[in-house]
């Protein structure tokens, strides 16, 4: 149950506002551009003006979802974003929890001092919002905005194409329903969105199945070459550097859901996708299975965080020395990842 307080608060800055902006995450994933479209399309259906900003591209499987391509990036066009919050009179943060994740685009929002709304599911928010919902016992972030929507009595104003967008990044964020994140509650939203007569079948379709061919390559490269596999610790991780995704033509997105591939090994309860960036830089996303907390262990030793069995880092060091530091971190804590299940 959310805050009644808060909901009079929040529904009182929406009806004050003219102009709202919602921004979301870099590298934006299904459940960022899921709630960020899903609360869009809520809140022009109550007839404000409203902008969605990214700091840069998302993957082109979740292009499909209504009006997400009008959703103006940072990275290609500055001027234009700056010129969108010159107008704006409040700003919705969905599925980050800190403006400064969003580097140049969180000190171009700073200089204007709008007012800030969080409504996510991390950790450890920042104070700089005049409002917070934060819950990290939701699935998503975009379940988060469907509970918020359904308390302020506005299900009603829920269109198809923005219960499409919410069901994604639960979807997304679940993988399929198949975290522990996904409890009751979850399946009881759920359950309301196949109300407003959403096609499942077919977003999980267009969402999963429509990759192309490099990007299925790209996958059997990492299965076949890339993967290993520390079996007396069960810890597996496929290492990419920038030479091997330009081999086989990398677009953003062509490395969602590797990461949960070698935790289909029976024995493997930890895995890892280490992504070289262009900056010389190494992303990484972290998954583990049972009560091995990834959370702690990215935050411990990776800058990084995220949920209990989902959660990522970056580093600055080169990939062969993080990869003997990851060893030495996993040997470290292998009785934990072992009895995880």
């Amino acid at each position: 149950m959310i805050d009644n307080s808060k909901l009079e608060a929040l529904k009182k800055l929406i009806e004050g506002a003219t102009c709202i902006t919602i921004l979301t995450h870099p590298n934006p994933d299904g459940d960022a551009v899921g709630s960020s479209v899903g609360l869009r399309l809520l809140l022009k259906a109550l007839g404000k003006e409203v902008y969605s900003v990214v700091p840069n591209s998302f993957p082109e499987f979740l292009g499909w979802m209504e009006e997400a391509n009008q959703c103006l990036n940072y990275e290609q066009n500055p001027p234009l974003v700056e010129e969108v919050l010159s107008k704006t009179d409040l700003i919705f943060c969905v599925d980050f929890n800190s403006i400064s994740r969003l580097n140049g685009l969180g000190e171009l929002v700073k200089q204007f001092g709008i007012p800030k709304v969080l409504i996510d599911h991390h950790l450890f928010p920042e104070d700089d919002f005049v409002l917070q919902f934060s819950d990290l016992t939701v699935s998503s972030t975009s379940e988060l905005v469907y509970h918020i929507a359904k308390e302020l009595g506005l299900r009603s104003h829920l269109s198809v194409g923005a219960a499409e967008a919410l069901y994604t990044g639960i979807m997304t964020d679940t993988g399929s329903f198949s975290y522990a994140s996904s409890n009751p509650t979850t399946f009881h939203v759920v359950a309301d969105l196949l109300e407003l007569e959403i096609n499942k079948d077919k977003i999980h379709q267009t969402v999963y199945n429509t990759f192309s061919e490099e990007r299925m390559r790209l996958m059997g490269y990492c299965l076949s070459e890339k993967m290993v596999v520390f079996k007396s610790y069960k810890t597996a991780y496929i290492a990419l550097t920038l030479k091997d995704l330009n081999k086989f033509k990398y677009k953003s997105g062509d490395t969602e859901g590797i990461v949960n591939l070698p935790l289909s090994i029976h024995d493997v309860n930890v895995s890892v996708l280490f992504t070289e960036q262009s900056d010389g830089s190494v992303k990484m996303s972290l998954r583990s299975k049972g009560e091995f907390s990834v959370n702690d262990f990215s935050r411990k030793y990776f800058y990084g965080g995220g949920h209990k069995n989902a959660a990522g880092g970056r580093m600055s060091m080169k990939m062969p020395e993080l990869l003997k530091y990851f060893e030495i971190c996993v040997r470290d804590n292998a009785d934990e990842i072992c009895k995880s299940i």
